[in-house]
């Protein structure tokens, strides 16, 4: 979700951008079928315990944070012996930030029980600082990341339900909300990105760089825009849903 996935000396990492157009265009699909679900224009379906849903969930926002683990190693990679904060950093950080509130005010007016209070993008919003901390370990991100997957397993306190810890991870129950992407373990998936990340770029660059076909070129061009698809699929579908059912269409 960052567009400092960009390139280094102006090279377009394109294979990297079709990997992020696969994880947009399966969450848009996932959440088209949860928009009609809640508005019964499908066949009954329990998006929060189904495994049918719950694990597509699960591997969506595994494939996003992993891809945003691969931009940071990219980015880190072009701003090599410059700050670790660049100021372009900060505005694409203000941008996810700034959409994590708009998130959660739009589930407040929606899901006024349930609103995201600590989702996906917010989520991000921490776990790009905390990688770009982490990055130096290098060879360690690895065991860092099982560590961050591993802990909630084996660490979990009551004081971490409260709202104001509960974006931890560390929690006995899970709080309720429409979406919920804590630090733990989420953090060691983006780790594991930028592990990734950075060796492919010093011992197979071409798998991100490489040149993709043709036919994948449109999905490339989706890649870029990550956060934008984010924040515009979700009104587009609500707004076909509710005016056709304004229209009666269904």
């Amino acid at each position: 979700m960052n567009s400092l996935l960009a390139a280094s000396g102006g090279e377009r990492f394109e294979r990297l951008d079709v990997l992020r157009a696969v994880a947009i265009v399966w969450m848009a699909g996932f959440h088209l079928g949860f928009d009609l679900n809640l508005y019964g224009l499908m066949p009954p379906q329990n998006f929060y315990r189904d495994p049918f849903w719950t694990q597509q969930r699960t591997v969506i926002v595994s494939l996003f944070l992993f891809c945003a683990g691969l931009g940071q190693a990219v980015a880190l990679h072009g701003e090599a012996g410059g700050p670790r904060f660049p100021r372009r950093f900060w505005r694409r950080w203000a941008q996810i930030a700034g959409c994590a509130v708009l998130v959660s005010l739009g589930s407040a007016l929606m899901f006024p029980r349930s609103w995201i209070s600590f989702g996906v993008l917010h989520g991000i919003a921490v776990m790009l600082i905390l990688a770009r901390l982490a990055a130096p370990a290098k060879a360690w991100l690895w065991p860092l990341g099982a560590l961050a997957i591993a802990l909630p397993q084996f660490v979990r306190d009551p004081f971490f339900n409260a709202p104001y810890a509960h974006w931890i991870g560390l929690v006995t129950k899970k709080p309720i909300t429409e979406d919920w992407v804590p630090v733990l373990p989420w953090l060691g998936v983006m780790l594991w990105g930028l592990a990734a990340g950075q060796w492919l770029l010093v011992h197979r660059r071409d798998l991100l760089a490489g040149p993709v076909p043709r036919a994948l070129a449109p999905a490339a061009v989706l890649g870029r825009w990550p956060l934008s698809f984010y924040m515009i699929h979700q009104p587009v579908f609500l707004g076909a849903i509710l005016g056709g059912r304004a229209l009666g269409a269904w």
